[in-house]
């Protein structure tokens, strides 16, 4: 696979850049501008673990990070039409930074040979899927809306084991989460390089940041899961 990140300039439109040259170009903004989140995210999540008071406020404000993180999520992809590719991506990035408040408390709870074990295992997965998604010559689009489901079923699943707590069927649901999200990665790393996302939002950089903001998201699931099979706790 060859990533070619010169035509298009990030948030900056290119005419000139020919339609050949976009998927490849979109394709490796995305994933520089995923990669940028992701380690703003690592680096939260370490001071987090450093600070005593700022894992008591993100465990004592946990519910209100998700449902902000949410709003954020959802602000973006409904919004960003609106708001334009710039103000997207600086959401995209406070998004990030607040993640790694609620990332920093997670993995607080277990030890720092199963976090990086979860995290090795999550990047060769996700780079797995995304190198199949971007060389298979096979359609995905079929397994798009398959996936969304999966995905509602998956969080309603999730929310009804935390209200009835079960040991084996938590770890199935975890099991589960890693192999949809990866499935999205490959599905997503397509659908951004075929020019879907371009096709909907009328934009390069528009697209660039809600591809960056899937894959993000794809692998920030597929770690939290195989956190929860193979980590051990403190």
């Amino acid at each position: 696979m060859s990533w070619n990140p010169s035509p298009v300039s990030p948030l900056r439109s290119d005419a000139s850049a020919r339609p050949t040259t976009v998927p490849a170009a979109l394709l490796t903004q995305a994933f520089l501008w995923m990669f940028a989140g992701l380690l703003l995210t690592a680096g939260v999540a370490a001071v987090v673990q450093t600070s005593s008071g700022l894992l008591e406020f993100s465990k004592n404000n946990f519910l209100l990070l998700i449902i902000g993180q949410l709003v954020v999520v959802f602000a973006i992809n409904l919004g960003i039409n609106r708001f334009g590719a710039t103000a997207a991506l600086g959401l995209f990035f406070v998004y990030a930074a607040s993640l790694g408040l609620t990332i920093g408390l997670i993995v607080s709870a277990y030890t720092t040979a199963s976090v990086t074990t979860a995290f090795l295992s999550a990047s060769a997965m996700f780079g797995g899927a995304a190198l199949y998604g971007a060389t298979t010559k096979r359609s995905l689009v079929g397994i798009g809306g398959i996936l969304s489901m999966a995905v509602i079923g998956l969080i309603v699943a999730l929310v009804l084991n935390i209200v009835f707590p079960s040991g084996p069927f938590g770890l199935i649901l975890s099991i589960a989460g890693v192999i949809i999200f990866t499935a999205l990665t490959a599905y997503n790393v397509q659908r951004i390089q075929a020019g879907d996302l371009v096709a909907r939002y009328g934009s390069v950089e528009k697209a660039a940041v809600i591809g960056a903001l899937a894959l993000y998201l794809d692998f920030i699931n597929i770690f939290l899961f195989l956190l929860r099979i193979f980590g051990s706790r403190r």
